[in-house]
């Protein structure tokens, strides 16, 4: 998809920015697609590369709507950078801004408020190691406890705080939180998640008894894991493969 980008690129933008502005438009376009949206609610972020700026979502827009170049770009202070009609969400500011600003290693940020994502959230114990994708995060989702709407930046400083250097966190009755050093490794990462609160949800709600994989053996399965996933090329592939189905579903999200 790269040629494909690089071929709708004006010439204003850099080209490393452009790819990065297409795959955020492509990704929103994706999230719209498999319902991880909150109407016009909710944001994904991308670091423009050599940076401290990053890319939002245009506030009152929805993820269908969001393209490569009605991105605002904005700074770690909530500062428009280029002109825009359009303003950014004040509380996806906060969030963002707090993982952008304490991990220069995160070039991604995911936050949803999908149903099964606040259902877990709502849970005393989180996500439990039930299912086959859950045992990926053994012992690797951070928890951030609730604090009302997310407005005050102080609250920024202890949303890194929990976070610390996972790049998974679940916030306590609100939602999840997802951050990867490329769009790529937040997606595959927020996609396993939330396959894991769905099993989840749907398991508890059989009433059975529910078998639970002992310690060992799920944190050998987060190990095979990283083997295959985060140390290959599979984060990259999955990526791509959204980015053309997005492609061929509508093309103009690269303009």
């Amino acid at each position: 998809m790269r040629d494909v980008f690089e071929r709708q690129r004006p010439a204003s933008c850099p080209a490393d920015e452009w790819l990065v502005r297409c795959e955020l438009a492509g990704a929103y376009r994706l999230f719209a697609r498999l319902g991880w949206h909150e109407l016009i609610y909710n944001h994904i972020t991308a670091r423009v590369p050599g940076t401290e700026h990053f890319l939002i979502n245009p506030f009152g827009l929805m993820y269908r709507e969001v393209t490569a170049g009605n991105l605002l770009k904005i700074d770690l202070d909530g500062h428009k950078v280029e002109p825009s009609p359009h303003g950014a969400n004040p509380a996806g500011f906060v969030v963002h801004s707090a993982v952008h600003g304490a991990r220069p290693d995160v070039a991604c940020v995911m936050h949803t408020h999908t149903t099964a994502g606040q259902v877990v959230s709502c849970q005393r114990d989180g996500l439990l190691p039930l299912s086959f994708t859950s045992v990926f995060y053994t012992g690797r989702v951070a928890y951030h406890d609730f604090e009302g709407i997310t407005l005050e930046r102080e609250e920024s400083l202890r949303l890194a705080r929990d976070l610390g250097d996972r790049n998974m966190m679940i916030l306590r009755n609100h939602g999840l939180l997802v951050c990867g050093a490329s769009i790529a490794d937040a997606f595959a990462d927020h996609y396993m998640l939330q396959r894991a609160c769905e099993v989840q949800v749907a398991a508890q709600a059989t009433g059975a008894a529910l078998v639970r994989p002992g310690n060992d053996i799920a944190l050998h399965a987060a190990r095979q894991f990283d083997l295959s996933a985060r140390q290959g090329t599979q984060n990259r592939m999955l990526f791509d493969a959204m980015l053309r189905w997005m492609w061929e579903l509508d093309a103009g999200f690269c303009r």
